[in-house]
């Protein structure tokens, strides 16, 4: 597949292929650490794009093994080109896939985290993006919260957690449909811009089979005295560091 790329420095050791069609933003970064990775982990990222989420994770302690799945070719291929430059064939698996049809790709129960940056908006709802890819990436065309919690209900081990960031205004959505698929939300913790203002995104873990209690933690604020304007817990999550 013959496309235009170039390389972001995650770290001096670490970088990740992008284009225009499949970059990232500080959701992925957000996301990334609120899932809380440890180096026992089997991990999957639904979704994957360019492959951010997985790369984050191999910044510090990665999990033992990734898969990263995505139905869009260039992602993967993208994803293939920052694997082989980085000599992660060991470790981070991409798969191109439906998300729906998992079956027989990837082992069932066999995964401890399952991540998912998944569209935001309702699908024929809001102005389409131009690009296939970004309509994708954005809008319920392919798969819906519902797809992903059932996806992930399957690849997770009993006890196993999901976690995935949205639009607050679908947090209804998600929690229900994580408790439709037998994953019992636990903790969620609200992005703002600065205090005060509404948050913009929500953060949420559920895992497998657990009983019901929900913890709700203290808002992650983006702006604050720190470098660039930004909080000093954002740019621990920048960093890779453990806030």
């Amino acid at each position: 597949m013959d496309f235009t790329y170039t390389f972001e420095q995650l770290t001096a050791e670490l970088s990740i292929c992008v284009t225009p069609d499949h970059k990232f933003g500080t959701d992925a970064f957000l996301l990334s650490h609120f899932a809380q990775h440890r180096r026992k982990d089997v991990a999957c990222d639904l979704g994957t794009g360019c492959g951010i989420i997985p790369l984050l994770w191999f910044r510090c302690n990665p999990p033992q093994r990734v898969f990263a799945v995505d139905i869009q070719p260039k992602a993967i291929e993208q994803l293939k080109i920052t694997v082989e430059r980085n000599g992660l064939h060991d470790s981070l698996t991409p798969v191109l896939a439906d998300l729906k049809a998992l079956d027989g790709r990837l082992p069932k129960a066999g995964f401890d985290l399952v991540t998912c940056n998944p569209p935001y908006k309702i699908a024929n709802t809001g102005i389409l993006s131009e690009l296939t890819s970004e309509q994708i990436a954005r809008h319920e065309v392919l798969c819906n919260i519902n797809d992903v919690c059932a996806a992930a209900s399957k690849l997770l081990k009993f006890g196993g957690r999901l976690c995935i960031c949205q639009r607050p205004e679908r947090l209804l959505d998600v929690l229900e449909a994580m408790r439709k698929n037998g994953i019992e939300p636990k903790l969620v913790r609200f992005v703002q811009q600065r205090e005060g203002l509404a948050p913009w995104l929500f953060l949420v873990q559920g895992k497998k089979g657990a009983k019901p209690y929900l913890k709700v933690e203290k808002p992650l604020i983006i702006a604050g005295g720190g470098r660039d304007g930004f909080s000093e817990e954002l740019l621990e999550v920048y960093g890779g560091g453990k806030v």
